[in-house]
């Protein structure tokens, strides 16, 4: 099959490897990049004035098979994915059963190969079962697949245990992704400590809760120099330890979702628990600190933390409401719309934090549009204004507090390994 995209903008990471020009695809290649491709017996795509990008890759996602599918499954979790413009995506372990072994591996792969549109690629937990009481089958997971290991939506609260984690994940050059929040800072708070928490009465958990364990396990990779992956910075005191962890040659990666540079804790003032997220949004100070870490590069890449819930478990009270937004089909408009049109980087720069970077860091193929690399690839709209509408989201979970809001940023098209899986907007594809 060939397919050539004519007349777009190509956006790579690196500016002088972008430019204006027509993609030949091949079967699953990209074949030709050149101002002005003519060939026949090919589908042919006018993408005039919008912008072609690699494939974003999600390295922090649940899809919530198995176990939870009522929230979300493999194929509307995938679907969401390629809507939102991923090509592939990393899932987290906190299923039902738990990712903790090779048979929940396997499964989630075949269910992957029969149900799937985008690549996924699982990542096993540090413990098992999420108890933080023993180490994970790390070995037969890496042998099945897995590219990390996390415990996500779960502290290792055992420094030691956490220690011996990353020792044995090393052995298997897994990069371990940290969740940070002490627990026993934590306790049972629902949004960030400080002004809002006071004036809603809603129980606070303080930036320290995340802080003091972003310290431990910098502290723990230096030690041990495993490859230590912060998920979902939130803080300007995370961002301070990485930066400092950096400059010394720790070993350590980072990642933020669109929400912590996007919302502050103003956003549950009135009980939205479609703001209730983990961890909490922070205030405008920690927001800036975000943004210009990923200006800076202290922050790495934007994962989506794609969390959907039935509605069931969000229109609740605040707090018995769960945590977590639906993120895979707002994140490139946030991304857009925050960013890129306020200046803080081009849109360059957010390839590199969605797609470039995310390949690098996970020994993922993709994250570049050059020749006799993997068609994986998405078109853009950057100047088309939309109201995010979550009814139309392809995810189950219909949660999040971006609904209504203006974005930039459309997807117009989605290829899979030389398969359209999104055209024109709408979601189709072979599968």
């Amino acid at each position: 099959m060939k397919v050539l995209f004519k007349g777009g903008y190509v956006a790579n990471a690196r500016p002088d490897l972008s430019g204006k020009m027509d993609v030949l695809i091949v079967d699953d290649r990209i074949a030709q990049l050149a101002k002005d491709i003519n060939i026949s017996d090919c589908k042919v795509i006018n993408i005039e004035g919008k912008t072609l990008l690699p494939g974003l890759i999600d390295v922090h996602c649940h899809l919530r098979d198995p176990g939870y599918e009522y929230k979300e499954n493999i194929a509307t979790g995938t679907r969401s994915a390629a809507m939102g413009g991923f090509t592939t995506i990393a899932c987290m372990a906190n299923t039902q059963p738990v990712a903790d072994n090779r048979a929940v591996i396997d499964y989630i792969k075949k269910k992957v190969k029969a149900e799937g549109v985008v690549k996924v690629m699982p990542i096993g937990s540090i413990t098992k079962n999420l108890e933080g009481k023993e180490l994970s089958l790390m070995g037969e997971m890496k042998e099945a697949g897995i590219i990390a290991v996390s415990d996500d939506g779960k502290t290792v609260m055992d420094g030691h245990l956490m220690l011996k984690a990353m020792e044995y994940a090393s052995n298997f050059d897994l990069p371990v992704i940290c969740h940070c929040e002490d627990a026993s800072i934590a306790r049972d708070g629902v949004v960030n400590m400080g002004y809002i928490s006071t004036i809603t009465g809603l129980r606070g958990i303080s930036r320290v809760a995340e802080d003091a364990i972003v310290a431990r396990d910098l502290m723990l990779a230096g030690e041990t120099g495993a490859h230590v992956h912060i998920a979902h910075v939130s803080t300007a005191g995370s961002v301070e330890l990485i930066k400092t962890a950096k400059d010394k040659g720790i070993r350590v990666t980072c990642e933020t979702a669109p929400h912590y540079f996007s919302l502050t804790e103003k956003a549950v003032e009135n009980f939205d628990t479609f703001a209730k997220v983990n961890p909490p949004l922070r205030t405008e100070e920690d927001v800036q600190a975000i943004k210009q870490a990923l200006k800076d590069g202290i922050i790495d890449i934007i994962a989506t933390d794609h969390a959907p819930h039935h509605l069931d478990e969000k229109l609740v009270e605040f707090d018995l409401a769960a945590f977590g937004i639906s993120g895979l089909e707002t994140a490139l408009a946030l991304g857009v719309t925050e960013l890129v049109e306020s200046g803080v980087m081009d849109i360059h720069g957010l390839v590199d934090k969605m797609s470039y970077t995310p390949a690098r860091i996970f020994k993922l193929p993709g994250g570049i549009i050059q020749e006799d690399t993997p068609a994986d690839i998405v078109v853009v709209d950057l100047k088309k204004s939309y109201e995010i509408d979550a009814d139309k989201f392809v995810s189950l979970g219909k949660n999040t507090p971006f609904n209504g809001k203006k974005v930039k940023g459309k997807v117009e098209y989605t290829m899979v390994s030389g398969q359209l899986v999104v055209s024109r907007g709408v979601l189709g594809g072979n599968k």
